[in-house]
């Protein structure tokens, strides 16, 4: 099956480079930002936006009023005025908000070109990408396919990543033969029906100590400049602190993801079929005694991962409806016990006597709830 699947590298640009890049990005920025304002008004003027097709009329025109827009990649501007219709496509079928003017303060900064005649290729241990040239990169692994894009991206830490899509060619795993249940939780990440229970690292409370401080530290040398009349863009010990932080914060995001796709990875390989409940997360986080905890575990970055490489493996994600009182019932006999509060962590069953731990017992009614939906479809 061919699927689109990105590759992402961090890339060593030169000086030189970086300030092409910088270039590339401030203009895909000044387009977007540009027929965006030109969409409004004629919407505003005559109940109509505008088009792809209309705007990328006018770019030449603009090219030859603003000459400096000539000096970066032409793909990488002409990918901007794609990204804006896009995002009016999605927001007129109510699947996001309107786009909104793109801001250089923004802590990520990006633009993508695509791979037209052979100019963006892998040469060993570097990337050649239009307008830079070859551009040393960490090269961790193979890129498989045929190249679409390529997005480049500076990090709120001042790092710079490459992220390359593919259209690559996936065959089907192997069968396992096997089916697993998943109660998803705090205390433990994920408690499986096989008695399984998977660490729950809360990378983000371990760090929690250390944020605070370097963030304290931030705010003190924002009210500094703010006291000398320094605009933070130019206060320099300020935007060292604030590298810093975002590098924390970064550190954080890689260790979730990472444990994230590793965990994903081993369910997808060893089962056939994962039974997992289908959260309401957007409605927890309203919770705010649990909110930190749910954002930190990231469930939903979890069934994401899960669901995608399922699809890509020819596995099978059954989703439980989040009603269903799978806490509730007693995976022995099936006599449903009622609501429980949760302190209660272990019960038994007053009918059959089978003593249960609350999430391992959850995640076999899940798996049964699951293979009985699969056999009844």
């Amino acid at each position: 099956m061919l699927v689109n699947k990105a590759y992402k590298f961090r890339i060593y640009p030169m000086k030189e480079q970086e300030r092409q890049n910088a270039k590339t990005i401030g203009c895909s920025r000044f387009v977007f930002n540009h027929f965006l304002a030109k969409w409004n008004d004629t919407y505003q003027e005559t109940g109509k936006g505008l088009t792809y097709n209309a705007c990328s009329a006018q770019l030449p025109h603009l090219k030859e009023e603003l000459s400096w827009l000539k000096e970066v990649d032409s793909i990488a501007i002409q990918s901007s005025l794609k990204n804006l219709s896009d995002a009016f496509s999605r927001f007129f079928k109510q699947q996001n908000k309107a786009p909104r003017f793109k801001s250089k303060k923004h802590p990520v900064q990006s633009y993508t070109t695509k791979q037209t005649n052979g100019n963006i290729s892998m040469e060993g241990n570097q990337i050649k990408l239009p307008k830079l040239g070859l551009v040393r990169f960490a090269k961790s692994r193979e890129v498989e396919g045929r190249i679409l894009n390529a997005t480049i991206r500076r990090n709120p830490s001042g790092k710079y990543f490459i992220s390359i899509l593919a259209e690559t060619d996936v065959q089907p795993l192997e069968k396992t033969e096997s089916a697993i249940g998943i109660d998803l939780g705090m205390t433990d990440f994920a408690i499986l029906s096989d008695g399984q229970k998977v660490d729950n690292h809360r990378f983000t409370t371990k760090m929690e100590k250390k944020l605070k401080r370097e963030q304290k530290k931030l705010s003190r040398r924002a009210q500094h400049a703010k006291n000398n009349g320094i605009d933070l863009l130019d206060a320099k010990n300020y935007q060292k602190q604030k590298r810093k932080v975002a590098r924390l914060y970064e550190k954080v995001m890689n260790q979730r993801a990472d444990f994230l796709s590793k965990l994903s990875t081993d369910l997808i390989q060893n089962h056939d079929v994962i039974c997992i409940e289908d959260l309401n997360t957007k409605g927890m986080l309203r919770n705010h005694k649990l909110a930190k905890s749910i954002a930190d575990v990231s469930w939903s970055s979890f069934v994401s991962k899960l669901t995608y490489k399922a699809e890509w493996y020819g596995k099978t994600i059954v989703k439980i409806s989040k009603w269903f009182p799978s806490s509730q019932i007693c995976s022995a006999c099936g006599y449903h016990d009622g609501k429980k509060s949760l302190e209660i962590r272990e019960w038994t069953c007053p009918v059959c006597h089978t003593h249960h731990d609350r999430d391992v017992n959850a995640s076999k009614n899940i798996l049964a709830e699951g293979l009985r939906m699969v056999a009844s479809a």
